[in-house]
């Protein structure tokens, strides 16, 4: 991987070479120059990752040289330096499209950090356009694989919600693919261009997580040695998706529900709050209704989140997909393990799999291919080799997934013994051994059919 390229602008040239040998130690490739004018002709002759300027220079300002970089680049990020006595001037900066200053005198290290996190950003931001091109050729609606009904529904319901700016409260089981779905409502809408940040709020201790959801400011606990603009920001004119609200911890809840219905956001250890224009959509696993009567959960931050509301379907409600899911599973870690001899599954193997309980849903299946691409010894996946590899969850209790579509005792038990003999090639006497009844009871009911 290339090097990154910084530039240092400042009419004190021993000042320029410290920084720059500073940035140099940290892995840069760096450049100096003395004023904002020739500044500005190397970065056009050769553009840099980031640019450090002071504010008050000979031969042009730093203000000048910033109009000039914008036009040249309005993607590269701008670290202004300034005595303590211009900081309004250096504030205007930012205004104009700025990443940050510093005032003199301050720590090599701090800027150093500055610079670093400045270009790490810009990386996302540059990933960010990229996955945006990506998913408009193609969209995550049509990654949501599927012809049942559940599915058709959840793709009409995402068209009909996409264009709105209320926030949405996705449920789910584990596994079923929510931030996909938050995606596919983010893409279908006219935020598409912007930014869609994710933050999972199980992952992170509460003072990170506060820190990483509004930002904070320097100096504000220790170890902030800089700024930081915080999730809200960074999704602004987008789309932030809160994956696991219900593990948001209380006292981070109240100081959500005030960004949501202000628009308004305080880094922690700031005095000034900044507005943002971000449209919120929240997922969950568990019971929100159950948590806010338990104490566990405020009740007006869920009336604030539950006004667009999308469930996603369990795989065991959609058995019928599962043919196409193994299908897409299969090309997709094939791709990834070319020495594989798996090109298929055997036709009961395939009824097996389209009649598991999925507690897991479709990561457990996701994973569950990719083991058998790793694994398998020839071409066609058996039945017993499928079981193995699916474990104690092969075993799952069918009842809950028949519950979703009552049916008579009779349709049950033919669609149980059309099942069994379907498996069994159609031998009656090997069906009988498997249910327990003499081959004449099959016989007798294949006739009353």
């Amino acid at each position: 991987m290339p090097k990154l390229r910084a530039l240092v602008v400042d009419d004190v040239l021993d000042m320029a070479q410290t920084i720059a040998n500073d940035l140099g130690s940290a892995g840069f490739e760096t450049d100096v120059a003395a004023d904002g004018a020739s500044a500005l002709r190397q970065f056009i002759k050769e553009p840099t990752d980031v640019v450090v300027t002071d504010l008050r220079m000979k031969g042009g300002d730093g203000l000048d040289l910033l109009a000039g970089l914008r036009e040249a680049d309005p993607t590269v990020p701008v670290i202004i330096m300034t005595a303590f006595g211009a900081v309004e001037s250096a504030v205007e900066a930012m205004r104009r499209g700025a990443y940050h200053y510093v005032t003199k005198p301050f720590a090599l290290e701090t800027l150093r950090t500055l610079v670093e996190r400045a270009c790490r950003e810009r990386s996302l931001t540059r990933e960010n356009a990229l996955l945006r091109r990506t998913l408009r050729s193609n969209p995550p609606t049509r990654q949501l694989l599927g012809n049942s009904l559940p599915m058709r529904q959840l793709r009409a319901l995402i068209a009909q919600i996409a264009d709105a700016t209320s926030s949405v409260l996705i449920s789910g089981e584990n596994g079923t693919g929510k931030e996909l779905v938050a995606l596919a409502i983010h893409t279908s809408g006219p935020r598409a261009d912007r930014s869609f940040v994710a933050v999972n709020c199980a992952a992170l201790p509460e003072h990170l997580l506060e820190s990483e959801l509004f930002g904070h400011a320097r100096g504000a606990f220790t170890g902030a040695a800089t700024s930081r603009r915080g999730m809200f920001v960074e999704a602004q004119e987008g789309t932030i998706f809160l994956d696991e609200i219900g593990d948001l911890p209380l006292a981070l809840q109240g100081k959500l529900l005030r960004v949501l219905q202000s628009g308004e956001v305080r880094p922690v250890g700031a005095e000034a709050t900044r507005t943002v224009n971000v449209r919120c959509i929240a997922a969950t696993h568990k019971d929100l209704a159950a948590l806010v009567e338990n104490g566990q959960f405020r009740e007006d931050l869920f009336f604030r989140l539950d006004v667009l509301r999308v469930r996603v379907p369990p795989l065991r409600e959609r058995g019928e997909d599962i043919p196409r899911l193994v299908d897409h599973f299969l090309r997709q870690s094939l791709e990834k393990s070319s020495r594989s001899v798996l090109g298929g599954f055997e036709p009961d193997a395939l009824d097996f799999l389209s009649s598991c309980d999925w507690p897991g849903n479709v990561r457990q299946l996701e994973n569950l291919i990719e083991r058998l691409v790793v694994t398998a010894s020839q071409p066609l996946a058996r039945l017993e080799e499928v079981k193995r590899a699916l474990g104690p969850a092969a075993a799952s209790d069918p009842i809950p997934r028949l519950l979703q579509n009552p049916m008579t005792l009779q349709e049950l038990e033919d669609r149980y013994l059309a099942g069994i003999l379907k498996m069994v090639g159609g031998n009656k006497i090997k069906a009988a051994e498997i249910l327990g009844v003499d081959p004449s009871t099959i016989y007798r009911r294949e006739k009353r059919g």
